[in-house]
């Protein structure tokens, strides 16, 4: 069998699985079984995928087919320019989360604190932008702080950034000029709704087993004594939870609150700053 037509073969059977973009993760999960760069694919479609090659293809296929996401696959992600190491440990980064990154640099920061890191996407992202810059990630888990870990250590950014096994502000010393987290926000109501693919994620990444909004009940609680004069906090949230949000930290004493909107418009961050 050909390379090209094994492709044709995973794409068709990654679509029968109910995966939309069948003929991409089909060249991508290749890619790796053959040890390649999936954009040299092309060069390669008419060699012989030979018997080794076409076992570690379908053992990737029949994982994909399974519904793992492909993060778990390839054991990456690609994060505002970045690739980063993911586990079944960690959240998995996903495209929307970068708006919260975007609006955070908005302006200017020296120390910045990331509650509920996991990977550590966030908060390595921003110190990546900002040279100079330090921050501490937070973090319930050790198995999702080892990725952060290793993440920072892969982006040369271990010098800058610390990591602490903490629940909330729970042990978090110190006040930070930014403030950022993506916690769990899915009210447990929500979670059959799923995709397949978040089941593979760590539960306690994605729900607080509640009305999804307790995780911004505890931020909310302590974020004042952690943020300096006129300090950002960032938060992303669920697309109904905006009003919710918001409303939960003008309550808490924060000002200046606004909402952020993704590329598809929908609410994504609340952001707000201290008096």
């Amino acid at each position: 069998m050909s390379v090209q037509a094994g492709l044709r073969a995973g794409a068709a059977r990654l679509g029968a699985a109910g995966i939309g973009e069948g003929a991409r993760e089909a060249r991508l999960l290749m890619a790796a079984a053959l040890g390649l760069d999936p954009s040299r694919m092309t060069l390669h479609l008419h060699d012989d995928l030979g018997p080794e090659g076409a076992a570690r293809f379908e053992a990737l296929l029949a994982r994909r087919a399974a519904r793992e996401p492909m993060s778990h696959i390839l054991g990456q992600r690609q994060f505002y320019g970045r690739a980063f190491k993911v586990t079944g440990d960690v959240l998995d980064p996903r495209p929307e989360t970068e708006c919260l990154v975007a609006a955070a640099l908005e302006e200017g920061f020296e120390r910045v604190l990331d509650l509920g890191t996991g990977s550590g996407c966030i908060l390595l992202s921003l110190l990546a932008e900002r040279e100079g810059a330090q921050g501490l990630g937070a973090d319930v888990s050790a198995a999702a702080l080892d990725v952060a870990r290793e993440n920072a250590a892969r982006l040369g950014l271990a010098s800058r950034a610390a990591f602490q096994e903490a629940d909330w502000f729970k042990g978090v010393a110190g006040q930070y000029d930014l403030i950022v987290s993506n916690p769990p926000y899915i009210g447990i109501a929500e979670m059959p709704e799923l995709a397949p693919e978040l089941a593979h994620e760590p539960r306690a990444a994605l729900t607080d087993e509640g009305d999804g909004l307790s995780a911004y009940r505890a931020i909310a609680a302590g974020v004042l004594a952690h943020l300096v004069p006129g300090g950002r906090i960032l938060v992303e949230i669920g697309r109904t939870q905006g009003a919710d949000v918001a409303r939960i930290f003008a309550e808490a004493g924060l000002q200046a609150v606004e909402l952020r909107q993704d590329l598809d418009g929908r609410d994504r961050v609340v952001m707000a700053r201290s008096a």
